[in-house]
């Protein structure tokens, strides 16, 4: 049974601000599509992020670096629709906003604009400062992204968990700071030791989110295709499936192949 609060008609940042204040976990899927969304939406998520994801599980990309502008907006757009009380926060894909504020501000309003999302959501620290300054200076809301930031991943070389080294986790721990003091509204901190997530945690007023960061953060979020085992090749430690719809789905379309090639689909029940 859902436990999904009636009292809360949406989800808004100062809603995620009580929770964390209250000790109260913050749950985050990601969606990308209408159907998807509204079934997310229905169970209670508190948040759903359009992940610049959608390049590896709706594409195909070995990587999230291919997925355009456009593509964010259009997969937010039809999230947007299919909710009614969940947060909704778009990624901002890789190049439309490192380096160029003015060209992070003018991506980030297209978004808002075009998609009716609630905010974005930018990868790194320090070295974008600007840019989510110059976004926050419109209105914009801005969550943050710590960690394995995957659309720096030719440059780590790798996916392996980050900041295990002293001097990256001081500066990941400088990052966040600077991020809250920026204004971001919430972190999601990604593959990093739990020590370190809970010493992050610790240090902010603001809701720190979880995916491979351990239990002591704010709250979690995953990717609903891997939650729900659509995806089945990917299987690292921090992903809990509760559901294996890959082979539900499979066994579901071999049994329509079966009936078609038999012709015992459709019945003259099924037929005007």
């Amino acid at each position: 049974m859902s436990s999904i609060r009636p009292e809360i008609r949406r989800v808004t940042t100062h809603t995620l601000h009580e929770m964390k204040m209250k000790g109260e976990k913050i749950s985050m899927l990601t969606a990308y599509d209408y159907s998807m969304a509204t079934i997310l939406d229905g169970s209670g998520i508190d948040v759903l992020l359009v992940g610049d994801s959608a390049s590896n599980v709706m594409a195909g990309h070995e990587t999230t670096l291919p997925i355009t502008l456009d593509q964010m907006i259009y997969h937010g757009a039809s999230v947007v629709r299919g909710i009614k009380r969940s947060l909704v926060v778009v990624d901002m894909p890789f190049g439309s906003y490192q380096g160029n504020s003015s060209e992070a501000l003018r991506s980030a309003i297209r978004i808002m604009k075009e998609t009716g999302a609630h905010a974005v959501k930018m990868e790194g620290g320090s070295e974008i400062k600007e840019s989510i300054s110059r976004i926050l200076s419109a209105g914009v809301p801005v969550m943050g992204h710590l960690g394995l930031t995957p659309q720096s991943i030719y440059k780590f070389g790798t996916y392996t968990v980050r900041a295990k080294e002293d001097a990256e986790a001081q500066k990941l721990l400088e990052d966040a700071q600077i991020l809250q003091d920026c204004g971001c509204f919430s972190i999601v901190l990604e593959k990093i030791p739990s020590a370190l997530a809970k010493k992050v945690c610790e240090n902010l007023s603001i809701p720190v989110i979880g995916i491979g960061a351990g239990p002591d953060v704010d709250g979690q979020v995953l990717v609903t295709h891997d939650l729900l085992g659509i995806t089945n090749q990917f299987k690292p430690r921090f992903l809990r499936k509760y559901a294996d719809l890959h082979t539900i789905i499979t066994d579901a379309v071999c049994h329509y192949v079966e009936d078609v090639k038999q012709n015992s689909f459709p019945t003259q029940k099924e037929a005007y």
